[in-house]
C-alpha cells in the first residue's frame, strides 16, 4: 500500500522512523526549492502558499527560495488545514515558532518538529483511540529535546498531540469521502 508523507504529495511504500529527514535532507541538498516545487510537493496552489507568506503563517522566500523550514512549515499547515480552523493553525504555528521572523523565540524548528511527528506515526503500538499511549509515544517523540523555556518538552508533547489527532481526523473524513462516493 502507498502513503504520502502527511501534508505533501511525496509517496513513500512504508513510513519509517527517520525516514522524513532523510528526505527533506535530499530535497534541500543542493539549498532551496522554488514556489513551484514547494506547490508540486504539497499540491497546494502557488497563491495559497503565497497567502500564507503574506498573513505571516511563513516567512518570506529568500531569492525566491523555500528553506527547509520554510517548507516544513507550509507542510504542517497543509497537514493540519482540513480538520482545523485556520485561526487554530495560527495559534499553533505561533506556539511553536513565535514570531515568523525570529528564529530564537522558537520552541522547536519546523523542520524538527516534522521530522518527530513523522516519527511517532510510525510508532508500532499507536493507537489514537487510546489517550494514555498516545501520550506516552508522544512524550517518546519528545525525547532528547531541550529548551531553556518553563514547560517546553510539555507544550512539545501536546503538540504532537494535536497534530496527530487533527491528521488523523483529516485522513477519517477523506476516507468517509471514498466510502461515499463508492455507493453511488
Amino acid at each position: 500500500m502507498v502513503k504520502k508523507y502527511p501534508g505533501t504529495t511525496i509517496e513513500v511504500l512504508d513510513l519509517k522512523k527517520g525516514s522524513s529527514k532523510i528526505l527533506f535532507d535530499g530535497i534541500f541538498a543542493t539549498g532551496g526549492i522554488t514556489l513551484s516545487q514547494v506547490s508540486n510537493m504539497t499540491g497546494l496552489e502557488p497563491y495559497l502558499i503565497q497567502n500564507w507568506v503574506k498573513r505571516k503563517f511563513v516567512s518570506s522566500p529568500v531569492k525566491k527560495l523555500y528553506s527547509k523550514e520554510q517548507f516544513a512549515r507550509i507542510v504542517i499547515i497543509n497537514m493540519l488545514r482540513e480538520t482545523l480552523q485556520l485561526e487554530s493553525i495560527s495559534n499553533l504555528v505561533h506556539a511553536i515558532g513565535g514570531e515568523v521572523d525570529n528564529e530564537f523565540d522558537d520552541l522547536i524548528k519546523d523542520d524538527e518538529l516534522y521530522h518527530r511527528y513523522v516519527d511517532m506515526i510510525c510508532h508500532k503500538d499507536i493507537d489514537i483511540y487510546n489517550k494514555d499511549k498516545v501520550l506516552k509515544i508522544a512524550q517518546e517523540a519528545a525525547e532528547g529535546f531541550e529548551r531553556n523555556i518553563p514547560g517546553a518538552k510539555d507544550r512539545l508533547v501536546r503538540i504532537l498531540q494535536i497534530m496527530l489527532y487533527a491528521h488523523v481526523s483529516s485522513v477519517l473524513r477523506d476516507s468517509s469521502k471514498e466510502l461515499l462516493v463508492a455507493l453511488q
